[in-house]
């Protein structure tokens, strides 16, 4: 398998070294810019992390030791890093944090070299990754579409082999979406389950969570690991009870695949039920995820001093949508979320341990199809909930989501994920390993700077 785990070992065996693949990888960057996947590169800090790296004895390092490794720029923080949120506003203002955040510390720990920052829209606002006064990431399967939002230039950065590894962070789909337009895997952890301080900057009530995106599940159980918060203990009955659910908004190509998932699970061993789609459960965690997250902007750009001119058109609207919440309505939105929460978990889990279900409704739109130009938050909103039904569900109601391939159509990976109850992560990475055991094989675009052939 050539993923972050591969290139850790060829590097702990001395088949190459944390400074060669340092040097593959800073040129692979280069020499791919017009991905536009990478928005900060600092070779400096690169090179000097890979020469600590190679000098660390043994019996220090991590699982991942000297492997490159890139933070999406928006969520938690890397020193020395800039983190602008895709805007040109925040750009302008931002200053390089001093240290790591808890999320980062955990990664440095795991042996990661993080040298550069990914594209992410404005605020995280889309389902595609163009970044205010930047180019927009590519889709590296076809340059012309897009990779997915807004963790998509961690997901182009990888499913191009520029790293084998990335940040990612999701609030309403942003680590399953890209994952499903590029081929990757990506774990959306269960409320809670990942530190979020100091400065808990991305925490929205609740609804983000971050990890990051890889070619395995192998190395996002193996992060997820070393970086997750104590959890209570969540048993999975043996045989496993799969709920299929199938979503009439999805064309044939992404139903298929999800039905060719719970198959590869029947045959190892789980139970398989149908259940109905939980659209009108996730047509109301929508909603309330619009809400927190126009409330959570409108408070960061006051917070900032940052005013609705200096934002593109879409914030701007969302940022206002934001200040003409009242504080009642917020409020009611907690409780509400609570409630979903509960019912959420009852619909689906009271006969399941976990919900099979396809990730998008159609293959990945072009580039420019999800621009934040448009000052619409109805249209846009709408534009994103078609293209990833359900999506923020399983943020809202807490519950931990685990995006994989399985199979190719037209030249392009499927994507399918599962659902679990919250504290269930390792359940779910189990349940993804036999899924992706019986996954269709298929190269990536391109491979990993600096693993050795």
């Amino acid at each position: 398998m050539t993923d972050a785990t591969a290139l850790a070992a060829a590097i702990a065996d001395g088949r190459t070294s944390a400074c060669a693949v340092m040097e593959a990888t800073l040129a692979a960057c280069e020499t791919q810019a017009d991905l536009g996947a990478v928005v900060y590169c600092d070779t400096g800090l690169a090179r000097a992390l890979a020469r600590a790296a190679d000098a660390t004895p043994t019996e220090q390092r991590g699982p991942f030791h000297g492997v490159p490794f890139l933070a999406k720029d928006l969520g938690a923080v890397a020193a020395r890093l800039p983190v602008a949120a895709g805007s040109a506003a925040l750009r302008a203002k931002a200053a390089r944090p001093a240290i790591d955040s808890h999320l980062f510390q955990a990664f440095a720990k795991a042996g990661l070299l993080t040298f550069g920052v990914t594209a992410t829209p404005p605020f995280g606002l889309a389902l595609s990754s163009a970044p205010e006064d930047r180019p927009e990431a590519r889709n590296p399967w076809n340059p012309d579409l897009t990779p997915g939002g807004s963790s998509g230039g961690a997901a182009a950065a990888v499913a191009s082999g520029l790293v084998s590894i990335a940040h990612a962070t999701d609030a309403a789909g942003s680590i399953r979406v890209p994952a499903a337009c590029c081929g990757l895997v990506g774990l959306k952890p269960s409320r809670g389950a990942i530190p979020g301080g100091p400065d808990y900057g991305n925490h929205l009530m609740g609804l983000a969570s971050e990890l990051v995106l890889a070619r395995s599940v192998r190395d996002v159980r193996s992060v997820f690991e070393r970086a997750h918060l104590p959890l209570p203990p969540v048993a999975q009955p043996a045989p496993a009870r799969i709920a299929l659910a199938l979503p009439d908004r999805c064309d044939a190509t992404q139903l298929s695949a999800v039905e060719a998932a719970a198959d590869a699970l029947s045959d190892a061993g789980c139970h398989i039920i149908e259940i109905s789609a939980p659209d009108t459960l996730g047509q109301e965690a929508h909603d309330i995820a619009r809400r927190i997250l126009s409330v959570s902007l409108a408070e960061w750009m006051a917070a900032l001093e940052i005013c609705d001119d200096a934002l593109p058109a879409l914030a701007a609207s969302v940022a206002a949508e934001g200040r003409a919440t009242t504080a009642p309505q917020l409020f009611a939105s907690s409780r509400q979320m609570a409630s979903l929460s509960e019912r959420a978990h009852r619909a689906l889990f009271a006969g399941a341990d976990a919900v099979l279900m396809p990730v998008l409704s159609s293959s990945p739109p072009p580039v420019g199809a999800q621009e934040v130009t448009d000052c619409d938050p109805d249209a846009h909103f709408a534009r994103m909930e078609r293209f990833a039904p359900n999506a923020a569900l399983a943020n809202v109601a807490g519950f931990c989501a685990i995006a994989l391939p399985f199979g190719l159509a037209d030249h392009l990976p499927l994507g399918v994920q599962l659902l679990g109850p919250a504290g269930s992560d390792f359940n779910l990475c189990r349940l993804a390993a036999e899924i992706e055991a019986r996954a269709p094989a298929f190269a990536f675009p391109g491979p990993i700077a600096g693993l050795p052939t």
